[in-house]
Formats: structure tokens, C-alpha cells, sequence
């Protein structure tokens, strides 16, 4: 356990940020591999994984509930020395997540033909999406174990562990992609389906290693099967901090179906170029999430130990940095976008959509940012339900906006980049607002603890 309520916040933000960005690369390195194998495989394999990768928001919505609700409040229960509950937590968010697991599974399958024949450009586009899922679930499933175990740890200051677990992960997927999706060695190429079973297999073996971690290292907290019988109130405390965190997630899985579908007339070319400039965006934001998913357990702590000023420089250092980061990538996609789009395609139409995407998109980089930082803040404090009203704000700002847009007969691809971006902007300035609203309430004069 790090204390986090003691010496320079910037300190404590950096020194956590830094695995963070590491993990957080490792984990977007498992798409980054897969996406570049499967780019060989041509257009309709891309555009297919691409539209399906999307779907996976709805699974991470599902996992940020679980893991930001777990986060949130073992960060508040260090905050406060309060060992037993944060072990109570920990071990009730490992029993919800084996019911969302089972949950998953169980509703997954049924809905992927469903979901890839909606946004899907054409019938062979539908059916790679769909391949590619169907042996990418089980993986998905059982993210819900491996991010409780990350969040848990992330709440009581550490962070290296987990690094380590993900680079492992990334460096068998990165082994695996090849052998499975291509048939190096085998001649056994499984295509877009050994996509989704290397990143499955890589994905278990993680959990495992996490496991083993609590089983042999850990020492604040602990895996306790006589904790897991399901405990309502437990779940319902979890619940009510990380749902609007997942429905943030959920947000952004309709937003970017939207844009799919938005953009499905312009073929499968123009698909594969989206899916491709998003992963890479995704990418760069990994700095600024860092931040963010730092600035969490960071306030939390304080928070339960009520030392509000620190709260607050929290919030002040965290959008400071991850500003300054953002307007650098900004610059760096305004001058070369190129450059990061050719490292996984030559294709001339995917290339023009890709690079054309992340020069336009950009220009909402610095507004991301303080989105997030805000949205870090949100969760340490619990009260996550501001942050998910910024977010829903964007069905008004950009989903309404973009089908009327889809009705135009002089459409380009560009007006819906354009409006995303004013979109994004719109969002940041009201994450601001609600936080600012929030801190006044949430950061009175401090009550004595409780002995």
C-alpha cells in the first residue's frame, strides 16, 4: 500500500503515471498487433475488426463499472485506515464480476451476427466482424476479473505490478498474432479468427499471473473466498460510484457506432480507414489517461482522509500536464499524420481516411484531456454521476446532429470529423462547470474523523 496523503501530489502523479501509460500501452498493444496482421488480410478484415473492436466498449462500459466503483472506494477506505473494508470491497467486486462474466457470455453470442449486420458496410464485412468476436468473447469475459484486480490495486497506490502482468500479456499476444492469424509455423492460417483467440489466450494467462500476485505478494489486501458470497449493500456502494463511470462507456460505444454507420455509405475503404485512425487515437490518448487514472486514487485517498486543499491541487496539477501533453500530440498529428497510419497499411484509400481523421480529430486532443482529468477527480470523490452527464451530452451535440447529417445528399466523410470535434469541446467546458459545482459542495470544511 502507497500512501498517496502524504508529500507532492504532482510527485505521487507522475511516479503512478508512468506504469499506468507503460500498462495502458501494453493493453492498446494487444489491438495494435492484431490490427496489423489483420491489415494484411485486406479491407473487409480490417473494416470487419474495426467495427467489432467497437462492440468491446460495451464490455468495458461493464468493466469500469466494476472497476472504478472497487477503485473509488478501497482508495477512500486507505484514506481512511480502514483495512477490513477495504478487503471487503475487493473480494465483493471479484464476486460481481464472476456474474458479469457468466452474463456476458451468456448474451454475448446470441447478439454478435446482430450487431455486425447493423454497422457492417457490406455482408463480408459482417461476417470478419463477427468471426473475430465470436473467438475474442471468452477474453472479453473474463476482463472482468483482470480489471478488478488492476483497479483494486491502483486504489491502494500500486501500480508496477500490474505493468508487468500487461507487458507479459502483450509479449504472448504479440507471439501468438502471427502463429494463429497468419499460420507462421503451422500453416495454419485461422485468419480474423486468430485474432480474437490470441488476444483471448493472452487475456487468461494474464489473469491468472494476477491472481497468483494477490495469492503469494500482495499484503493489503487479500483474496478471500469466504468473502465472496454476495453482499447487496457491497455491490450497491459499487455500483452507485461505477455506473455512470460505465455508462461514460457505453456512451462512447453509441457514439462511435453512430459514426460507423454515419459513414457506412462511403464503403468499406472508409471503415477500415476510421477503425484504423481510432485505434491510433486511442493510442495517443494514453498519456493523458494515465493522468487521470492516477488523479483517481490520488484524490480518493485524500478525500477519505478529508485533506480537501490536496483534492483540489490534484485537480490543478493533473489538467496542467495533461494540457501540456495534449497540445504536443495535437502539433504532432497536425504535422505528420502520416507517419503513424503507414506503420499498418499502404492502401491508398485507407491511408487518405486514416490520416485525414487524425489531422481533423486533433484538434480535440487538449479538450480530451481535461475531460479525463475531471473525470478522475469525479471518481475519487464517488460521485461519478456528473461525468457521465457530460458525456451523455453528446447524444444532443453530436448523435442527433450526425443522423441529420447522414440524410444530406452532399455528405463528406469530413463534416462528421468536424462536428465530433465541436462535440468534444462542448463536453469539456461542461465537465468544468459540473466539477467546479461539485468540489464547492463535496469540499466543506473537514469533519473530525472517526477514532
Amino acid at each position: 500500500m502507497r500512501d498517496l496523503t502524504q508529500g507532492p501530489i504532482t510527485s505521487h502523479l507522475l511516479a503512478m503515471a508512468g506504469p499506468i501509460a507503460a500498462g495502458m500501452l501494453a493493453q492498446t498493444l494487444y489491438f495494435l498487433v492484431d490490427l496489423y496482421f489483420v491489415a494484411q488480410l485486406g479491407d473487409t478484415a480490417l473494416a470487419g475488426v474495426g467495427a467489432a473492436g467497437i462492440a468491446t466498449f460495451v464490455v468495458m462500459a461493464m468493466t469500469q463499472t466494476l472497476g472504478v466503483g472497487a477503485m473509488a472506494l478501497i482508495a477512500q477506505a486507505v484514506g481512511r485506515k480502514d483495512q477490513a473494508d477495504a478487503d471487503l470491497v475487493f473480494n465483493q467486486s471479484l464476486s460481481l464480476a464472476g456474474f458479469c462474466t457468466v452474463a456476458t457470455l451468456a448474451g454475448g453470442y446470441p447478439l454478435t451476427a446482430c450487431y455486425m449486420g447493423l454497422v457492417g458496410a457490406d455482408q463480408p464485412t459482417a461476417d470478419a466482424g463477427a468471426t473475430y468476436l465470436y473467438w475474442f468473447l471468452p477474453g472479453l469475459s473474463l476482463q472482468y476479473a483482470s480489471i478488478v484486480m488492476v483497479s483494486a490495486l491502483r486504489g491502494t497506490g500500486v501500480v508496477k505490478p500490474t505493468l508487468v502482468v500487461q507487458m507479459v500479456t502483450v509479449l504472448l499476444n504479440a507471439a501468438l498474432a502471427p502463429v494463429l492469424i497468419a499460420g507462421w509455423g503451422t500453416g495454419h492460417a485461422m485468419g480474423v479468427a486468430g485474432a480474437g483467440f490470441a488476444s483471448t489466450l493472452s487475456v487468461a494467462a494474464g489473469v491468472l499471473l494476477l491472481a497468483e500476485y494477490f495469492r503469494r505478494l500482495e499484503k493489503y489486501i487479500h483474496i478471500r473466498p469466504a468473502l465472496w458470497r454476495p453482499r447487496l449493500a457491497v455491490w450497491a456502494r459499487m455500483v452507485n460510484i461505477g455506473l455512470p463511470a460505465g455508462g461514460e462507456f457505453g456512451m462512447m460505444f453509441l457514439l462511435m457506432a453512430a459514426m460507423y454507420w454515419v459513414i457506412r455509405d462511403f464503403g468499406a475503404a472508409a471503415q477500415a480507414g476510421f477503425g484504423l485512425g481510432t485505434r491510433l487515437m486511442q493510442s495517443i490518448f494514453l498519456p493523458a489517461m494515465a493522468i487521470a487514472f492516477a488523479t483517481g486514487p490520488v484524490a480518493g485517498q485524500n478525500y477519505g482522509a478529508q485533506q480537501y486543499a490536496r483534492v483540489r491541487e490534484a485537480f490543478r496539477s493533473a489538467a496542467k500536464i495533461s494540457v501540456i501533453v495534449m497540445l504536443a500530440l495535437t502539433l504532432l498529428c497536425q504535422w505528420r499524420p502520416e507517419w503513424l497510419v503507414l506503420g499498418f497499411t499502404n492502401q491508398p484509400p485507407v491511408v487518405e481516411v486514416a490520416t485525414r481523421f487524425l489531422q481533423l480529430i486533433s484538434w480535440n486532443f487538449a479538450a480530451s484531456g481535461l475531460i479525463f482529468v475531471c473525470s478522475g477527480i469525479f471518481q475519487g470523490l464517488g460521485h461519478t454521476w456528473p461525468a457521465f452527464g457530460s458525456t451523455a451530452s453528446r447524444l444532443v451535440t453530436f448523435l442527433l446532429p450526425a443522423i441529420w447529417l447522414s440524410t444530406w445528399p452532399g455528405l463528406k466523410i469530413d463534416h462528421v470529423w468536424y462536428l465530433s470535434v465541436t462535440s468534444v469541446w462542448l463536453q469539456a467546458a461542461l465537465s468544468l462547470f459540473l466539477l467546479t459545482r461539485t468540489m464547492r459542495v463535496k469540499l466543506r470544511t473537514p469533519r473530525p474523523l472517526p477514532p
